[in-house]
């Protein structure tokens, strides 16, 4: 995949092939479609003309780009006379039978979880080293629990990781969910948004107690703050692991978005962590921007199975004269590689973030100075 230099000197991947296949060229259609210019062509008459040109390209820009962010339902199968009663007779299984059960177990996790905890956070402030550890242990077996609530399926391949300093875990991002699948294995501690509700308590009580750094997207100041938290983290002695979802966002598990650069700067070996969902039985992405995670849980608990799998892959060091961005892509390619995924040249924050008219008007312009250069060059 290669790589284009922008006006502010940064480095951004280029569109892959894959996707160049489906886009029209824009300058090929003009130079067959348009007529020869008559006279003084003026810049005018195109920035009149770039709008529309600009719409068309977004169009397809969109669409490549909400592709990485919908869900992809299964085609139906129960619609006939044969299948149809057996159909019927699954949501019964999982709504009447399963779901109950599950809730049982999920419950039960959590009186032993809090009987357990709540001694050990309180009880032994003074002695810190197995207070952390047992924490580490406690917060492992719920979600433990939680995965059992699921009946997940998870196959984990390569070396479990260990509790180093100066080190990092690096995963793509489909749900919440990919915290606690690898939370189970290893007590990691984790860079995430901070949310509401009922989450944002265990973010600000028992998850706090792993060292875990929260953000706000909206907030600009929190980037700076973010970055020198990740570096206190990093080089602590006894700290967990910190594990980082660089793509900053859920994406729907067939692609890969650009992951932020934060994570590749910091001078340490980056583990990467390929996350592949089945979508045999549940399609385990969370659109964030249609249901709540609560009722993404339900989702998972009324389903009939969560299937998984994970592979940590060798550690990777930056080479000699290669920039952050570039480290982060390739660390991209060796996730996208091992878990099936399709890489996109899309920043996710676009999700949350649209550009502002000012910026698109700006656009608009250099595009159609673009134009008037080839005119005037044939």
């Amino acid at each position: 995949m290669s790589e284009s230099k922008s006006e502010d000197g940064k480095l951004y991947p280029s569109v892959s092939a894959e996707l160049d296949s489906d886009r029209p060229n824009i300058e090929d259609y003009l130079s067959e479609s348009l007529p020869e210019p008559h006279g003084k062509l003026r810049l005018r008459d195109l920035i009149d003309l770039s709008p529309a040109l600009t719409e068309a390209a977004g169009a397809i820009v969109d669409d490549s780009f909400t592709r990485c962010f919908k869900s992809n339902p299964p085609e139906p199968w129960n619609w006939n006379i044969y299948l149809f009663p057996l159909w019927c007779c699954g949501v019964v299984m999982r709504y009447l039978i399963i779901f109950p059960i599950r809730v049982l177990v999920l419950t039960l996790g959590w009186i032993i979880f809090l009987s357990l905890y709540m001694p050990v956070h309180f009880l032994l402030k003074g002695q810190n080293k197995l207070r952390k550890k047992l924490e580490r242990s406690l917060v492992e077996l719920i979600c433990s629990f939680f995965v059992a609530s699921w009946t997940g399926v998870i196959k984990y391949h390569g070396p479990r990781p260990s509790v180093r300093s100066k080190q990092i875990f690096v995963a793509n991002h489909t749900s919440m969910i990919d915290f606690i699948v690898l939370e189970q294995m290893t007590a990691f501690a984790v860079i995430m948004q901070k949310h509401p509700g009922w989450v944002g308590l265990l973010q600000s009580t028992i998850l706090e107690s792993l060292g875990c750094i929260w953000f706000n997207r909206a907030e600009v100041n929190d980037r700076a703050v973010v970055q020198r938290k990740l570096r206190d983290h990093v080089h602590g002695a006894d700290n967990n692991p910190l594990l980082i979802f660089p793509e900053g966002t859920c994406v729907n598990n067939e692609y890969t978005v650009m992951f932020k650069k934060g994570a590749f700067e910091l001078d340490c070996p980056v583990c990467p962590v390929a996350i592949k969902y089945n979508k045999i039985f549940v399609d385990a992405f969370w659109n964030s921007k249609k249901q709540s995670f609560t009722t993404h849980l339900l989702q998972l608990m009324t389903s009939w199975a969560v299937v998984c799998d994970v592979w940590y892959l060798e550690p990777q060091t930056i080479k000699s004269g290669e920039t952050p961005i570039e480290f982060a892509e390739r660390v991209r390619d060796m996730i996208s590689h091992r878990a099936g995924l399709k890489k996109v040249p899309w920043d996710g924050y676009l999700k949350y973030l649209r550009p502002s008219p000012r910026f698109t008007e700006s656009k608009q312009k250099s595009f159609a100075e673009s134009i008037l250069r080839r005119f005037h060059e044939n």
